[in-house]
C-alpha cells in the first residue's frame, strides 16, 4: 500500500489504544471527547490517519447490530472520510470482530494483519502488534479461541445485551485481555515487538515499524536506518505519532484540546 506523495504541508497521523467504553461510559466519555477534539484539530493538515487498533474496548458486529455508543467518534470519522481524508483501521485484540461496518458505513478500510506502506518514499511496517514476536503467549492462545468460527458463531447467538456485558466484564477484569499483565517496559532484549521488528529487518528493510498494543510510548533505534515506535495509548499517555513526509515523531496531546 502506498501514499506516494504528500502535498506540501500535509501530514500522516497515527494513534492507538483508546479503549473507548472502558471501564464504563461515564469515565470513557471525557477521553472520547478529547480524541474527537484531536481529530477535529488535525483535519486541517491530515492527508491520512492510521487508527492502530483497540479504538473500542469491545466491538462485535452482529448481522444487524453493532455496539451502542461512540456516536461522537463515529460521526467525526464519517466527516473526515467524507472530506477525502484517508483513514486506515487496524483491528486490535479488543476490536478484532469487525466485519464490514467500517467499510460500508464510513468508507474506511479495515486490516486484520500488519501491512506494508510506502509514504513519500519512506517504508513503514504497520500493525496493532498483538500476537507478534516470541512473547505475548497468553493472548496468542486466547486469540485462537476468539477468531475460531465456531466460537464466533456461538457468541453471535447470545443476546447482544448479554454478550456485550460479558465481553466488557472480561475485557476490564482479565489481565491477559486488558493488557495489564505486563504493562511495563521489559527492556529491549525482552520486548517482543522489538525482537519481531529486528527479525523482519533480517530479510527486508523498513524505515519505521509502528505498533500499538503495549500501551507504552516508545521510540527505539533498531539500527542506523530503522526505528521502532510504539504509540502508547489514550488512557494514560495521550500520545500519537505524526509523519511530515521526512520524519516520524512521537507527540503528546496538548492539554488545551
Amino acid at each position: 500500500m502506498d501514499i506516494k506523495n504528500l502535498a506540501e504541508g500535509k501530514k500522516v497521523y497515527f494513534a492507538s489504544d483508546n479503549h473507548l467504553g472502558a471501564p464504563n461510559f461515564k469515565e470513557s466519555l471525557p477521553r472520547e471527547k478529547r480524541f474527537v477534539a484531536w481529530l477535529d484539530h488535525i483535519k486541517k493538515d491530515a492527508a491520512a490517519i492510521f487508527l492502530m487498533g483497540d479504538l473500542f474496548d469491545f466491538w462485535f458486529e452482529y448481522k444487524k447490530v453493532v455496539p451502542k455508543g461512540f456516536t461522537r467518534t463515529l460521526g467525526k470519522l464519517a466527516e473526515l472520510s467524507d472530506a477525502g481524508i484517508q483513514i486506515h483501521y487496524f483491528v486490535g485484540n479488543h476490536d478484532l470482530w469487525m466485519n464490514g461496518y467500517f467499510e460500508e458505513e464510513l468508507n474506511i478500510p479495515v486490516y486484520h494483519k500488519p501491512m506494508q506502506f510506502v509514504i513519500n518514499n519512506t517504508s513503514f511496517f504497520i500493525g496493532h502488534g498483538d500476537g507478534l514476536g516470541p512473547g505475548d503467549t497468553g493472548f496468542k492462545l486466547m486469540k485462537k479461541v476468539f477468531v475460531n468460527p465456531v466460537s464466533k458463531w456461538f457468541f453471535r447467538w447470545l443476546h447482544p445485551d448479554l454478550g456485550v456485558k460479558l465481553a466488557q466484564y472480561l475485557s476490564v477484569n482479565n489481565k491477559v485481555i486488558s493488557g495489564d499483565a505486563d504493562a511495563n517496559f521489559l527492556g529491549e532484549d525482552k520486548e517482543w515487538l522489538i525482537q519481531y521488528a529486528k527479525r523482519k529487518l533480517e530479510t527486508q528493510h523498513y524505515d519505521y515499524f509502528v505498533f500499538g498494543h503495549r500501551h507504552l510510548p516508545m521510540k527505539i533505534e533498531l539500527n542506523s536506518n530503522s526505528t521502532y515506535i510504539n504509540l502508547g495509548d489514550w488512557i494514560k499517555y495521550y500520545t500519537y505519532a505524526v509523519f511530515d513526509g521526512n520524519e516520524l515523531v512521537l507527540n503528546k496531546l496538548e492539554t488545551t484540546l
